[in-house]
This record gives structure tokens, sequence and C-alpha cells, in this order.
């Protein structure tokens, strides 16, 4: 604090009243003295030192702000893992084997029925195999070729060949992962109904073609 002084009552000159060290102002007003000023601007300025020394964060807060950080990173990381689980399981369900399989099942199944212009008398309703007919191309004047669908060994096969005798048949798999099959004609149309199965999941695949030729 500033220190300060009223006027002397002993009526001394001013000479003497700073001489005897009592601060009084001549007139009797209160006199500040320069050493007085100096010693309040230093008592200020280390307050103000103290002051900024004190800003910023303590142990417990930097604990605290610490804590919630790594809370809020755990939370993302959880829910980009379920994130990434979720893509997975839908993905391997889409482009799963068995998907795949009855997706080109069908396809072929469809393709092969609907090019025919007839069917094998041969072939039973609800039976394992079924068999159609059809031109070898546009200038035969007969159904000179033919398709079986049949499966064997866990695998839904396709053989082509010629009705004519002596000529070597070609047989190709369709998809695999079998687990039953059935086919069934009416009229002019014919069905399949294909169960696969890899073991971790199963699916039912029904087709139904008719023929065009």
């Amino acid at each position: 604090m500033l220190k300060t002084r009223t006027a002397n009552p002993e009526g001394l000159t001013p000479l003497e009243t700073l001489r005897q060290g009592n601060n009084i102002h001549p007139v009797g007003r209160p006199f500040i003295f320069i050493e007085d000023v100096q010693t309040s601007i230093g008592i200020t300025s280390d307050r103000a030192q103290k002051r900024k020394f004190l800003t910023g964060l303590t142990l417990v807060e930097l604990m605290v702000a610490t804590v919630i950080a790594l809370i809020v990173v755990l939370g993302i990381g959880i829910v980009l893992v379920d994130s990434q689980r979720g893509f997975s399981a839908i993905y391997n369900r889409v482009y799963s084997g068995v998907v795949t399989d009855g997706y080109v099942a069908r396809k072929t199944f469809d393709s092969v029925i609907r090019k025919a212009g007839g069917m094998d008398p041969d072939s039973v309703d609800a039976g394992n195999w079924v068999e159609v007919h059809y031109y070898a191309d546009a200038n035969s004047t007969a159904l000179d070729c033919y398709a079986r669908f049949y499966c064997a060994a866990g695998q839904l096969n396709i053989e082509y060949g010629s009705r004519e005798p002596g000529q070597t048949p070609t047989t190709s798999i369709v998809c695999r992962n079998v687990q039953g099959c059935v086919f069934k004609k009416a009229g002019r149309s014919a069905q399949m109904i294909l169960t696969l199965d890899n073991g971790s999941q199963t699916m039912t695949v029904v087709s139904s073609a008719v023929m065009q030729n």
C-alpha cells in the first residue's frame, strides 16, 4: 500500500520535517514518496506474475479431461468395430457360396428350359432329374440335342449332348453345396426345387420356366 501522512502540528519547516523523516508535505497535504510508489509497483508486479503462473490446468483437471477423452475414443472404437462386423455379416450373406450357387443354378435352369422345344417323356414328375430337347441351331429341323439336369455327390450337374447315337456328352457342374433337389413338370413347364447348405447357411431355390420353342 502507498504510505501517506498528515501535516506536522509542531510547526516545523519543510526541510526540518523532511530531515526528521516525517514524510509531511510542506503545506500540510498528504505526501507520497517515490520509494513507496516503487514498492507498490513491485508488489503489484509480483501478484500479476503469480496470477500468470496460476493460469492453466491443475493435475486433477488434466486427469478428468484424460478420462473423458479415453471414454470418447473407446465409444468410437466400439461403434466402428460393430459397424465392421455388421458389414462383414451382410457381405458374407450376400456373397456367400450358397447365395452364389443359388443364383447360378436358377439362371442356368431358366435359360436351358426356355430354349427347349420338348421334354423327355421318361422324365418323372417329382424326380431327381429332368431332360429337355432343343434345336442345335436355327437350321435344324428336329430336336437333335438334349440337356439333362441331375444331382450327384452334393452337386447339381447338367449334361449336354446330341440325341444321335454314338455321340459323347459333355457334363458341367452348375453348383455345389446341394443338399437336395427335386424336379417337377407340368405340360410345357418345368420346376426345380433346390436346397443348398454349406454348413453355416441354408437356402432353398425355386425356379420355374416354360419351354419357348
